[in-house]
């Protein structure tokens, strides 16, 4: 029978602190998902920028997807006390944009994510899966 005995120079596991802009955006990119959005990704700006932590970007495949995501996020976050200060592009719908300040959830068409291609501009940040 094998011995269970731990090691004696493996070191206890450490906890990773979590930022609570990485929870939230974490958060959006579920609740994007939630409503079937597509291609969703977590850009971690940090160290590039200091207008914003994450970048959270998703496709909708159509305007009402894209409104239904738009306002479950908004709804369901309003809930846990968080309310963008900023919302850009519900009357179009091909491009909405919720700044959360440390969060900026980006939903997109596919026309549009292809044209204005963040992921290429942000090359530099790492994903969060």
């Amino acid at each position: 029978m094998k011995s269970l005995k731990k090691k004696e120079n493996s070191a206890p596991a450490e906890a990773k602190e979590v930022a609570l802009s990485e929870l939230l955006a974490k958060r959006s990119a579920e609740l994007a998902g939630e409503k079937i959005c597509e291609n969703i990704k977590i850009l971690d700006l940090r160290g590039l920028t200091s207008v914003t932590d994450f970048f959270v970007i998703v496709t909708a495949d159509s305007e009402r997807k894209a409104k239904a995501a738009a306002e479950h996020i908004i709804d369901e976050l309003k809930k846990d006390g968080e309310r963008p200060l900023h919302i850009e592009g519900l009357e179009s719908m091909h491009w909405i944009l919720l700044d959360y300040v440390d969060v900026v959830v980006h939903i997109f068409m596919p026309d549009e994510r292809r044209f204005y291609d963040l992921e290429s501009l942000w090359s530099d940040a790492p994903q969060i899966s």
